[in-house]
Order: C-alpha cells, then structure tokens, then sequence
C-alpha cells in the first residue's frame, strides 16, 4: 500500500484514533477523507489537514444514509472509528448510543455495499467479552454484554459478518484495548481515564479510583492501533478477511499501577506530583473486573508486531500532555 495511492475515508476523523489515523495515511501520501458530525470530535485535531491537497473535511452524521453515501464518492477503503463511546454514556442514553453505533453503522455499510467500496475496517470494542471471565480475551471466546455500548460493539461484528457473507464486502473488525496517547481528550464526563488522570495530576488535584484500584485493563497505545488499521486495510491473506482481532498490547495493568506509572513520569517534569495522594471511590456500573488480550490471532493472520508497552507508551503520552495541554 506505500507504494500506491489510495482514497481512505476515516468516519469519526476529528476524534482521537480518528485524527491519528488521518494524520498518519497522509503522512504515507494518501488521499484521506474525514466524515465527521463534530458531536465528539474536535475541529483542532483536524485543523492541521485543512490545507493539505490530500486532505478533504466532510460534515456530516453517519445516522444520514444519503450523508453515508455521498462520503464515498471515489474512496477506496473505509475505517469506521465514528461512534459514541464510553460505558457509562450508553447506561445514561442508550437511545442515542444505539442510533449512532447500529444503525450509523449499518447506515454505513449499506451504503458501501451499494458503492462497490473493497474492504470495510472497522472499530469494534473488548467490551464484547461482556461477562466473559476467561483470560486472555480470546477472539471467539465471549460472555454476554453489560452494558447498552456492549450489545451495540457487538452487533456491528453480527451486522459485518452478515455483509461480508451475504454480499461479499471485505470486513475486518478491530477489538480495541483501552487506547490512549495524544489527542485524547482529558475533559467531559466521559473522558478517558487516562488523560483524565493525567490532567489532574498536573493541576495538582488526587486522581479518583473507582473500586481499590485491583480492575485491570490492557492499555494499549495509539501506534499500536494505528499499525493494526493498516494491517487490516493492507493485508492480503484471505483467511485474515471477514472476522475480528484484538488490538492490545497484550499485557494488563491496575488501575493502582497505571496512577504510579503516572506520577513517575510526570514528576520528570514537576517533582511536587510524586507525592500527590489517590482516592478511592465506588465500581463503576457495567465495568469489566479484568481485561487482558491474546494478540496471537493479529500476530499469525497479519504480522501484527505491537511497538509500544503501557510504560513506553505513557512516557510518550505524558510527554505529549505536558507540552500541549498544560
């Protein structure tokens, strides 16, 4: 694929994996196409593209099949990321969640069926695992979903597999891992425990815990991802078409160990945050005790290699905060 141009839509190309994606495709002198309806999204993390000739910006709601269409004109190949996150959201309005993650997705690979798009590559959620306590998260292995966002994560994967079968459309869904580094956004009620906590170690407030801090999750760093996205709109192997892998790191981390991992890289740049004292509060509703992937599937079907470790990939995402978000 580097050596070809090719035309990539990202849906939901103003949010965080969305805008690492765009920056990265045009980096590697693709024509990139951003649809977004800027409900989550952010015009800065675009504003940077606006002027490249590769780049094009598209307003618009995936909930709009016609909008959904009209995106396509002369793509290649289509990486899903628009959705409504975040567990505790969809348990607020699972209304709203639904209509975003089914039926914009849905709306979305209709209209691919009905413009001959090659391959469709989207971003599905370990939050199907669901009440699944076997660890290492193996692919075919899941339980049933706990919350509204779950059930939607994993009837795109239905919906996919469904497509790719019936009408033959080349689907690859990804099982994201607790992705973090730049551009994830630090504010809102919904925001990423990651950069939530990074946020308030730099302002000097304690860190909120829910539960003892014992939950795990394979925190998973945005290169990662973004080489899993480009292995799934690469590859060539016909027995990696039309299923679904986890993109982790394929380690896990507490909740305990992520905040100390914190406060020692960031007291590099500001010593006083070493000694800041962590709360604990209550579980949070529908969250997953432990998550840990097997990587094993990526790695045999297609050469998945991931750079980055939770340590790694902090020192980096820190670094990135401090200097942009301070």
């Amino acid at each position: 694929m580097s050596e070809l141009s090719y035309s990539i839509l990202v849906t939901g190309g103003a949010g965080f994996i969305g805008s690492n994606l765009c920056d990265y495709f045009l980096g590697k002198g693709h024509k990139v196409t951003c649809l977004d309806n800027f409900s989550t999204g952010f015009r800065h993390n675009v504003e940077p593209f606006l002027q490249h000739p590769n780049f094009t910006l598209i307003e618009g709601d995936i909930r709009d099949f016609q909008v959904c269409v009209r995106a396509l004109d002369g793509i290649d190949y289509v990486l899903h990321q628009a959705a409504l996150g975040s567990v505790p959201r969809s348990i607020q309005d699972p209304i709203t969640t639904n209509e975003v993650n089914v039926t914009g997705f849905l709306n979305m690979l209709h209209a691919c069926k009905e413009t001959g798009i090659k391959r469709f590559v989207y971003a599905a959620s370990s939050s199907t695992y669901g009440d699944s306590e076997s660890l290492p998260k193996v692919e075919d292995v899941i339980g049933k979903p706990l919350s509204p966002y779950a059930i939607t994560k994993y009837v795109n994967e239905l919906y996919a597999d469904v497509f790719s079968k019936t009408y033959g459309i080349q689907t690859i869904g990804l099982r994201y891992f607790n992705v973090f580094g730049r551009k994830q956004n630090p504010n809102g009620a919904y925001a990423a425990v990651i950069p939530k906590f990074v946020m308030q170690l730099m302002q000097h407030e304690s860190p909120v815990i829910n539960g003892e801090g014992n939950f795990s999750r394979d925190f998973t760093y945005i290169d990662n991802v973004v080489q899993m996205n480009e292995l799934a709109l690469t590859t060539q192997n016909p027995k990696a078409l039309n299923t679904v892998y986890n993109t982790a790191f394929g380690d896990r981390t507490t909740l305990n160990q992520l905040v100390e991992y914190l406060k020692e890289y960031l007291s590099e740049y500001d010593s006083e945050i070493k000694n800041i004292k962590i709360v604990h509060g209550p579980n949070r509703l529908g969250d997953i005790p432990h998550s840990l992937a097997s990587v094993e599937k990526a790695k045999e079907l297609l050469n998945y290699n991931p750079q980055f470790s939770i340590s790694e990939g902090l020192k980096q995402a820190v670094k990135w905060y401090w200097e942009n978000l301070r």
